[in-house]
């Protein structure tokens, strides 16, 4: 397992915890009643992040669910949108969910019960026992393998599966990540906003020595349409920001801050919005 921190971070942890869900799609009309079918009856928000779709995702979505909570991405990529989503929550818990089907939202439940069991980050992992996947490629379960290892190397931490997406956290930990979710006036990529989101997010915590658990997940195929990872391109994204991330301060810096502050100081949630439709 990854390595436990050796000071507490946060000292409060809800006893009934919010759940807030953020889906990030891009024409995903026709995956989104699988998806919003399976998700627990109980969560307190299910944020949609959507990235111009121009099929009827939005509608979709509210038909579904008429309290979903819609928010525009103001750039492009999945990093922007998780970073526009998590901006937008409300809750005490924060999961990350794919809208292709391929994460099963019934495995919310293990998630939740990892951070409210002391853990700070739910980190999911196909890798580990009751874990898999039916997705994978050979190569891309290669690729991953020596990125998984390469991150094991630089920072220290005992991962099993570095770039699955499906994980948890608390959205105290938000300081820790320092996303930018803000809208700087260009429609191009920025660093951070592609699919090494999850690479980033996952060494930021590990510097920060917060408390992370592996839990077991199973990966599904896509149920319609077609991915927009590449392999290679994003492969080569995220070996980059193993690089960035092991060269920069983000995480450790925030962390060592939040440690100095007084108990009552210390960040429960955010509630900044994001842009909404």
């Amino acid at each position: 397992m990854p390595r436990r921190t050796t000071t507490a971070l946060f000292t409060t942890t809800p006893a009934n915890p919010r759940v807030s869900v953020v889906i990030p799609t891009y024409n995903e009309a026709k995956n989104l009643p699988h998806v919003f079918a399976l998700l627990p009856a109980d969560i307190h928000e299910v944020i949609v992040v959507d990235g111009c779709s121009i099929d009827d995702t939005i509608d979709v979505a509210r038909t579904l669910r008429p309290d979903v909570k819609i928010v525009l991405q103001n750039r492009r990529g999945k990093g922007n949108a998780m970073a526009c989503g998590f901006a937008a929550v409300t809750g005490d818990i924060i999961v990350m969910l794919d809208a292709d089907g391929s994460a099963d939202p019934r495995e919310i439940p293990d998630y939740v019960a990892a951070l409210t069991n002391g853990a700070d980050f739910a980190k999911g992992t196909r890798f580990a026992n009751g874990g898999g996947s039916s997705d994978i490629t050979r190569i891309r379960a290669w690729g991953n393998r020596w990125l998984n290892r390469a991150a094991n190397l630089l920072f220290g931490t005992r991962y099993t599966d570095l770039c699955y997406g499906y994980n948890a956290f608390w959205t105290r930990c938000l300081d820790v990540l320092a996303l930018d979710a803000g809208d700087r006036t260009t429609q191009h990529k920025l660093w951070g906003d592609g699919f090494e989101i999850e690479t980033i997010i996952n060494t930021r915590v590990a510097k920060a020595g917060l408390h992370i658990v592996e839990v077991p997940s199973y990966e599904y195929d896509r149920r319609f349409g077609t991915s927009n990872l590449n392999t290679w391109r994003d492969g080569l994204r995220v070996l980059r920001a193993l690089l960035i991330e092991r060269l920069n301060g983000t995480g450790a810096t925030q962390a060592a801050a939040i440690r100095r502050m007084p108990p009552a100081a210390l960040p429960t949630q955010r509630t900044e919005l994001s842009r909404t439709a």
